[in-house]
């Protein structure tokens, strides 16, 4: 049995370990909360932006076209890995992973037939640690990150495909559900083969040069805002993962205070009960 001396050690260290994971769990919700707000204000440009880029592809009858819109013989695939800086977030970072990895598991013998766009430390030290190919990748952003943030590794993402150094695209993260789900979506974003043609906006749009001018333009303004809404997506997911995480971990330590507490009491009433039958034993001998 343990000492009185190493129980009252292991009490104290629960309980420094619990402040911290209380902390953290309040920071996390914090955080949730703005980048909530961020993530789902940034929905309406999205939509609007896809609502006219369906609208001059389908308004042409198919005069208009472009490469991002047609799909063509896949030899190499991209995937756009998102996960987070840091740890303690529960399963948050190994779900991504392991979701991307069953892809590329099931779809490829080779590396040579996939590349890796991976955003955040653990993604970047998973790839790096496996030799998995990385075309980019992108580190250290704010927890409300801006598009300025991730502008840069967008656009490289995107000219990737125009060059035809990809001929695919898929995004993998966690979608946030609530303050205690998240979900993996994995998601094609290239070639972009589900816009909606039959949408039945009445809008007439005026082009200037011509529509196909402004598609060429618009296209990778699109998948740009998909990358980026994803990532507020994703960051949400974050902190709700980390703070569900932290209140786990600040239950589990309540349960081992107890316990431990528990243990410390009875190893004192043990210590108690026999220092008081070496007392009798030594008065009863001396009779």
């Amino acid at each position: 049995m343990a000492s009185l001396r190493d129980i009252k050690t292991k009490i104290t260290s629960t309980q420094k370990t619990q402040k911290i994971t209380k902390a953290l769990q309040m920071v996390s919700a914090a955080k949730l909360n703005r980048a909530q707000t961020h993530s789902q204000s940034y929905i309406p440009y999205t939509e609007k932006i896809r609502s006219v880029v369906a609208s001059i592809a389908a308004g042409n009858q198919g005069t208009v076209s472009h490469p991002m819109l047609e799909s063509r013989e896949v030899k190499k695939t991209g995937y756009l890995v998102i996960t987070a800086d840091m740890g303690k977030a529960g399963g948050y970072n190994n779900n991504a992973l392991r979701r991307v990895q069953d892809m590329i598991d099931e779809r490829h013998r080779s590396t040579n037939e996939y590349t890796v766009i991976a955003i955040g430390k653990t993604g970047v030290s998973y790839f790096n640690k496996r030799n998995m190919p990385m075309a980019e990748h992108l580190t250290e952003l704010p927890d409300q990150p801006d598009y300025d943030d991730v502008r840069a590794l967008a656009k490289r993402t995107v000219d990737l495909f125009a060059n035809e150094e990809i001929d695919e695209l898929y995004m993998v993260y966690n979608h946030f559900v609530s303050a205690i789900s998240q979900e993996i979506y994995s998601t094609k974003l290239l070639p972009l083969t589900d816009l909606d043609m039959g949408h039945t906006e009445t809008h007439m749009y005026q082009y200037e040069p011509t529509p196909g001018h402004v598609l060429k333009r618009l296209l990778p303004l699109y998948i740009e805002s998909l990358i980026f809404g994803a990532l507020l997506d994703a960051k949400a997911a974050e902190h709700a993962a980390r703070m569900t995480a932290m209140r786990n971990a600040t239950d589990n330590a309540d349960e081992m205070i107890d316990d431990l507490t528990l243990s410390y009491n009875r190893a004192r009433q043990a210590e108690i009960t026999k220092e008081i039958s070496e007392i009798v034993g030594g008065a009863a001998a001396l009779e």
